[in-house]
């Protein structure tokens, strides 16, 4: 990677060009970003994932901006054009909307109104006409080329052939359409109108019947509201700046005289500028408006899911899951600690017209039978009143509603086919609220992140570009938690760094036939794990009760020989060391620092002997909501609700209160101060206190506030 590249990308992300540079050459060797962030620290200086995966982005960004422009001169030099100034132009191009406009004049094009007047030979009259000579005279130049054959049958014909091929020749011009484009994206202005007859059908978007912003500061959800609207065909959206001043611009780049010539260089100059520039910069700068919009939203939804795969987790313990149901009745199944399926069966609790005293004699029966430590119970339709129903029981173990958004999509999955064959979608979606209260991040993995709920404007934004974000957030989150290799499911296993689908279910077969691994030295017998791989990916698989005491510890294998050597330097053994603070804390860290390892590994390192692979998660917390609210028609204006985050916006975030209809809590209602980002004081899954300010049971609304209520006189 050349310098310059080195130097920009250093610049546009504030670190310094050799910690660029170190992660390229990471990256080039096949490296990837969590393996990098943990344990090459020395190498990058220590930057996080975040930045980590900038210099990855922008690199590939790059690339594809380098792929392009020797695509660019390829064409040029086939066609003959390529001249040593357009050479250097194309090559010192620092964008993709810069290189194109230096392309366009030379790009295959359709038969334009350009094309056709230089086949009736017009090209030479409009030299002479844009050349703006004092003393040359466009009607007189016009005469000699008047042709009724070509279709040139007077001289206002000649002279709007000649006009057509300015405004074409305005209109490629890469500085003219530089300095346009410029005050498109400074002055452009956003405007939505609703269109004819669409005022009904539309009422969704009646926000924006006629709405007008600056086009640089609209902000992005309600950027990809209105372009929705537009797809739909409800709205028509434009973006452009005022006419006269983008005109104005055109003129003072084109028009270089005061004469006749000059006055026709004016006239396809607004043409130039109504039929060609407008048009084209517009579309531009919606595309890059959306482009913006599509980064916000993917943040966002990046942001919520990473708080979602955070969660806490209950741990291994064994429980009673319900999927609750009111005509079918609920389903109940029986996971042990691991969440392998026991048992299953139907229930139907009295307020789905059901058995009420057979339900509640089933449910304590298989919680002693089971030995259950806790009941999880789906969120959705009928989940409140299960909640009732299992609470009344008073069975003393944690009775906790989860949040099913995707368990549906897990159980029609090829992922709960394979697990489950015998068994139908009912029984794979209890079985998956109960593996999610004991382990969020385990059992989400198996789900595309698009079906969890958390996003905005999901399905408007490029879905490349999320899938990619979110694949980002998933393979950061596993690796930061680390994965028990020996009861990991393939889809887990392939979120593991320097794995993948064909690596993880290799190892699970490997398993399967040999048994649970002794150590991680072991994962080098698994088919087509060669070295690079368990380099990337040993650090972040766990084995309790390993061969090795390191094994479930995220202290890398390449590093075991470095922790031997402290604990003989102390006397002492490697459990010993683990276990004594005392003796840890006599090691003196810069005795051991050396060309490939600093004190940043070497302060992780006495961390995971602290605590060997520790969880990074929050300690689990049970959420009840408001006893006696359970629907919409049970919540009033002024009612302090218990509530659990479940989405995260740009302008509010939606609280679950225990309903079937989340609440919205505007930004102004978020805190008692200004907040310019809800994402700096709520966060998916917290536990917040609301009040509610309106209920909107047309249209099933409920406004909250997590403001302090205004005292009274």
């Amino acid at each position: 990677m050349n310098e310059a590249r080195i130097a920009q990308i250093a610049a546009e992300l504030g670190i310094r060009p050799r910690q660029v540079a170190a992660v390229a050459g990471l990256l080039a060797e096949g490296a990837t970003v969590p393996f990098i962030a943990r344990y090459r620290k020395e190498k990058t200086g220590s930057l996080d994932e975040v930045v980590i995966t900038g210099v990855k982005d922008r690199l590939k960004e790059l690339e594809l901006l380098d792929d392009r422009r020797g695509a660019i001169l390829k064409s040029l030099e086939g066609q003959g054009v390529l001249t040593a100034e357009l050479a250097r132009a194309v090559n010192a191009a620092p964008t993709m909307a810069g290189l194109e406009d230096l392309y366009l004049p030379f790009r295959p094009k359709r038969r334009t109104r350009a094309t056709i007047a230089r086949e009736k030979g017009l090209e030479p009259l409009a030299d002479a006409v844009f050349a703006q000579k004092d003393g040359v005279d466009p009607l007189a130049e016009a005469r000699a080329f008047l042709d009724e054959e070509k279709g040139v049958g007077s001289v206002p014909d000649a002279l709007a052939g000649a006009r057509d091929i300015i405004a074409e020749r305005i209109s490629e011009d890469a500085g003219v359409r530089a300095k346009l484009r410029a005050f498109f994206e400074k002055e452009g202005v956003l405007t939505s109108e609703v269109c004819a007859g669409a005022e009904e059908k539309g009422a969704t978007y009646r926000d924006y019947f006629h709405w007008s912003e600056p086009a640089a500061k609209a902000p992005g959800h309600r950027v990809l509201a209105m372009f929705r609207g537009g797809r739909e065909g409800f709205l028509k959206v434009g973006a452009r700046p005022n006419e006269e001043a983008a005109l104005g611009l055109v003129h003072r780049e084109a028009v270089k005289g005061a004469n006749p010539c000059s006055e026709q260089v004016a006239l396809a100059a607004a043409e130039s500028y109504g039929r060609l520039l407008a048009p084209s910069l517009e579309n531009g700068l919606k595309a890059l408006l959306k482009g913006r919009a599509d980064d916000e939203a993917t943040g966002v939804f990046a942001s919520n899911l990473r708080e979602l795969l955070m969660a806490p987790a209950l741990g291994s313990k064994r429980v009673l899951a319900i999927d609750p149901g009111m005509r079918t009745g609920c389903k109940v199944v029986c996971l042990d600690a691991q969440g392998a399926l026991l048992h299953h069966e139907v229930i139907f609790p009295g307020f789905a017209g059901g058995r009420a005293e057979d339900a509640a004699r089933t449910v304590r029966s298989l919680v002693g039978e089971y030995a259950a430590e806790a009941v999880a119970i789906g969120n959705g339709t009928a989940g409140r009143e299960t909640e009732a129903f299992v609470r009344s029981l008073d069975l003393r173990i944690p009775v906790v509603m989860v949040n099913e958004s995707g368990a549906s999509v897990y159980s029609a999955s090829e992922a709960a086919r394979r697990e489950f064959p015998q068994h139908d979608v009912t029984v794979r979606g209890a079985v998956s609220i109960g593996r999610r209260l004991m382990d969020p991040l385990a059992e989400l993995v198996k789900i595309d992140p698009k079906a969890i709920g958390v996003g905005q404007y999901q399905h408007d934004v490029d879905q490349n570009r999320l899938k990619a974000r979110l694949d980002d957030v998933v393979r950061s989150c596993v690796n930061a938690v680390g994965v028990e290799v020996n009861t990991a499911s393939p889809e887990l296993l392939s979120h593991v760094s320097g794995l993948g689908p064909v690596l993880a279910g290799n190892i699970a077969a490997f398993r399967a036939e040999h048994g649970p691994f002794r150590s991680r030295a072991e994962l080098r017998k698994v088919p087509r794990l060669g070295e690079k791989a368990f380099e990337q990916g040993a650090g972040f698989l766990r084995i309790r009760e390993g061969a090795h005491p390191l094994d479930a510890s995220a202290v890398h294998p390449e590093r075991y020989g470095l922790v031997e050597r402290m604990a003989s330097d102390l006397g002492c053994s490697l459990n010993e060391l683990m276990g004594d603070r005392a003796l840890r804390e006599r090691i003196d860290l810069t005795s051991y620092a050396g060309d490939d390892i600093g004190l940043p590994t070497l302060k992780d390192i006495m961390a995971e002997l602290e605590k060997p692979g520790r969880d990074p998660r929050r300690d689990f917390e049970i959420v009840s909501f408001t006893e006696g609210v359970e629907r919409i028609e049970d919540v009033r204006e002024g009612m302090e609700l218990t509530g659990i985050v479940t989405n995260v916006t740009k302008f509010g975030a939606f609280v679950d209160v225990g309903v079937h209809q989340d609440g919205l809590v505007h930004i102004s209602q978020l805190a008692d101060r200004y907040v310019k980002d809800p994402a700096d004081v709520v966060k998916v899954g917290q536990k917040v206190s609301v009040r509610v300010l309106e209920v909107d049971l047309g249209r099933r609304r409920i406004s909250l506030s997590m403001k302090k209520p205004a005292s009274r006189p």
